[in-house]
């Protein structure tokens, strides 16, 4: 943490490393955010349709998208795309020497490498959140609306009922905190890999096992502090 704002920042290698994990992540996160959308949306349908409760279809689904599904796809994507790369790449530094000979030279790995990739892979977060945003919400109100026939008033409007801004806020920090996190993970098992080519592959997978871990305790935590000090539209 000390290094992260400790100049000279490496302001070229941060704008590198965001489009490259912006590169591998952004059509994936798209992808995969269009049928957890659409699966929310038809199952909440059909709930509420079963309590009688149809008009809060939209309220339901909105609010599950931008609170929860859309910063836990654009997580995994992170952490299984970019982080994975990341990873990867510092393995193969490290087993090259490469990081070994940085430090010998005086020059900090951690400020030099591995900063402006984890605040690269927070700030791609932060931006893929919000594209996962729209196309979850795109791809459940078409499938409610136009699908299964329901009324596109009635959901945008059961939506404006209960949404707040803190909902959106709740969801950009989780993206950029989840992000964060992932980067620490990977850049920290990318330096520390076990011995031979064998162990970056294993260095890998295990980032991104530790990632999805620490992203869905985080989001356990996070849900219920937001939950508990933020209180419900109206009340």
């Amino acid at each position: 943490m000390k290094q992260t704002f400790r100049p000279p920042f490496q302001l070229r290698e941060y704008i590198e490393q965001t489009w490259f994990v912006t590169k591998v992540s952004a059509l994936p996160t798209a992808l995969f955010t269009i049928p957890f959308g659409a699966t929310i949306a038809l199952l909440l349908a059909e709930l509420t349709r079963q309590f009688g409760a149809q008009s809060q279809t939209g309220a339901g689904s909105v609010l599950a998208i931008v609170q929860q599904a859309a910063p836990i796809v654009t997580a995994l994507l992170i952490s299984g795309a970019g982080g994975s790369a990341v990873c990867a790449d510092l393995g193969a530094r490290t087993i090259r020497e490469e990081i070994a000979a940085m430090e010998v030279l005086g020059i900090s790995p951690i400020q030099r490498l591995v900063v402006p990739r984890v605040l690269a892979m927070a700030t791609t977060a932060l931006v893929l959140n919000g594209l996962a945003t729209v196309v979850g919400v795109g791809g459940g109100y078409f499938f409610n609306v136009i699908i299964q026939g329901g009324t596109p008033g009635a959901y945008i409007a059961s939506f404006s009922a209960i949404a707040q801004v803190s909902d959106i806020v709740v969801s950009e920090v989780k993206a950029a905190l989840f992000g964060f996190t992932a980067g620490i993970v990977a850049a920290y098992r990318g330096l520390n890999p076990p011995p031979g080519a064998k162990g970056v592959g294993d260095a890998v997978n295990q980032s991104v096992v530790i990632s999805f871990v620490l992203v869905f305790l985080i989001n356990l935590v996070l849900t219920a502090l937001y939950l508990e000090l933020v209180p419900p539209k109206g009340i």
